[in-house]
């Protein structure tokens, strides 16, 4: 695998099929399933914090770009160091291309990589944080309604995820970073997927989390 540090919050690497392959995984896997994809993604962002000490925290922009002989990924922390949200890096491309052609090589229909990324169909960014315990979702309640986002709640491993969705365009970077710091006092990111969520979690609240919590507590 090669590695390219490209500044404090982006790093870029390469990755062949080959090394693909001998990492236990094949070329059909990483394109057409979806849990094999996230898991070497996240296998290979491990190994990227170890080489290149670059840790992942909280939300990402991620782009994908597939070759002949392998595919390369770009990735850029959307939240820095200092709690400001970052633009994403690729909002002069349309956003269904994040998965595009190369020159030399063809593009072949690829599930989503992560669940911190950009919806292939719109400008939609999806994370998951992880709440301690019920109590700390409800205090919350009150602060979260100024934020258009899409809210939904389940139990998983005697822990709460909360995954939110929300359209970039229409969330300035002022509003991304109080919902982030709202969000950041009881709870952490998570890089759980919505997908496993669904199929092994339990169901709390479905969708408008903090209206029901509201009308129940």
């Amino acid at each position: 695998m090669e590695i390219e540090r490209i500044n404090e919050d982006t790093v870029k690497f390469f990755l062949s099929y080959v090394d693909i392959e001998e990492r236990g995984f094949t070329r059909e896997e990483v394109w057409n399933n979806r849990e094999k994809s996230e898991e070497l993604f996240w296998d290979m962002m491990d190994e990227i914090n170890e080489q290149s000490e670059f840790a992942v925290e909280g939300p990402l922009w991620i782009q994908v770009h597939a070759k002949n002989d392998g595919i390369e990924v770009t990735v850029t922390r959307a939240l820095a160091n200092d709690g400001q949200m970052i633009e994403s890096p690729f909002y002069d491309e349309d956003p269904s291309q994040l998965f595009q052609e190369q020159d030399d090589g063809t593009f072949e229909d690829i599930e989503d990589i992560l669940k911190n990324g950009l919806n292939k169909e719109n400008d939609w960014l999806e994370n998951t944080f992880v709440f301690n315990d019920f109590e700390d979702v409800i205090s919350i309640t009150s602060r979260m309604h100024d934020y258009e986002a899409h809210t939904s709640l389940y139990a998983y491993e005697s822990k709460y995820y909360l995954h939110v969705k929300y359209d970039v365009e229409e969330m300035d970077n002022k509003q991304k970073t109080n919902m982030f710091s709202v969000l950041s006092e009881f709870a952490k990111p998570d890089k759980i997927t919505i997908h496993i969520l669904q199929e092994y979690g339990k169901v709390i609240f479905e969708s408008d989390v903090f209206s029901q919590i509201e009308k129940y507590f």
